[in-house]
């Protein structure tokens, strides 16, 4: 089982952001990312990925569900989670549908 260093960070300012500058943010940090979106109510069976994953949302609201650490985060716009390699999750959106901009990186 890999190292379970989730982190979750939280938009700074007091308005939600938006999409475009979600993917400044992403942008600035020159890694590769690509958008997608889900309607309201889409779900993700739990499962894993090989790769570091960062997930940053633009619009809308996804819980993602850590089973294997019995948590649950979830996100709004502007909010951002670090998957490393390996973490069980899954995913449930909320009542508006999501927009993110999701990146993968080598696992270390």
């Amino acid at each position: 089982m890999a190292a379970k260093n989730v982190d979750v960070q939280h938009w700074p300012g007091s308005e939600p952001p938006t999409a475009a500058a979600v993917e400044a943010r992403m942008q600035a940090e020159g890694i590769g990312f690509y958008r997608w979106s889900n309607g309201p109510g889409d779900v993700y069976e739990a499962h894993d990925h090989p790769y570091d994953k960062i997930i940053h949302v633009a619009s809308g609201a996804i819980t993602f569900g850590l089973p294997d650490l019995g948590n649950t985060i979830p996100l709004s716009a502007g909010d951002r989670l670090y998957l490393p390699a390996g973490t069980v999750h899954d995913a449930f959106v909320g009542p508006d549908g999501v927009v993110c901009f999701e990146a993968h990186k080598a696992a270390k």
